[in-house]
């Protein structure tokens, strides 16, 4: 599904991502994992386009993404709930999701979708009037998630959806994840500092250190030693 190969991506000077190559294949999880300021986030914003890559390639499919917008990266299929969630504060919980269509092509809303993610997120059709940032954390969360989905990707990119969120909604969100891998056949590249969830949810994990892939497998050999000496801290 998603190819990243032989990545590089700075910041000015400063070289942040190291010769990165990563696959999420079709229908699976992946679980990007490292201490902070290992790269983690920049690379999910490589992927959307919203860092660009001095040197590599990203192929979605059989399509190099290279030469293509956020926008055209969108509408390929990509669906991105970054860091913080990003949504929109003073819209609300409907606008939010309607502004989940702008990545369709074309982009037009449909209201049998938003209605099945009500069924998926109850909460959201209760509050659908509500102004998003009123919201609890959780809850902006699971908005953020239902509008990365109304456009039907067919790649999830997830960083820390964890973050500051209370338990039962961090048992609905590794839920989801599997089942969107294993009955919507979406591929998942998450981020996660939280090792039980991304044993939960992962097929495969990644490990970044200072910019480098140091480890990676399938998730059942992710061992405690490996969290202990690579992020601990």
């Amino acid at each position: 599904m998603l190819q990243a190969k032989n990545l590089e991506v700075y910041y000015g000077q400063s070289k942040i991502l190291r010769d990165v190559s990563l696959v999420v294949p079709p229908g699976e999880v992946v679980c990007l994992m490292g201490r902070n300021g290992a790269g983690k986030t920049t690379f999910m914003k490589s992927v959307m386009g919203l860092v660009k890559a001095r040197k590599g390639e990203f192929i979605l499919g059989d399509t190099s993404l290279n030469r293509k917008t956020t926008g055209q990266r969108s509408r390929l299929g990509i669906s991105y709930v970054p860091q913080g969630r990003g949504i929109f504060p003073y819209l609300t919980v409907y606008e939010n999701l309607l502004m989940g269509f702008e990545s369709c092509s074309p982009p037009r809303p449909d209201l049998a979708i938003v209605a099945e993610m009500y069924e998926r997120f109850p909460v959201l059709e209760q509050m659908r009037h509500r102004v998003a940032g009123t919201l609890s954390g959780g809850q902006q969360q699971q908005l953020a998630l239902a509008r990365a989905l109304v456009s039907r990707p067919q790649l999830l990119l997830l960083d820390e959806p964890t973050e500051g969120i209370q338990p039962s909604i961090v048992m609905e969100i590794e839920e989801l994840i599997v089942q969107l891998s294993r009955e919507m056949n979406i591929s998942v590249l998450v981020v996660e500092q939280f090792l039980d969830f991304a044993r939960a949810v992962a097929d495969h994990f990644y490990i970044l250190e200072t910019g480098k892939i140091v480890e990676h497998g399938e998730i059942d050999i992710f061992t405690d030693d490996l969290a202990k000496k690579y992020l601990s801290v």
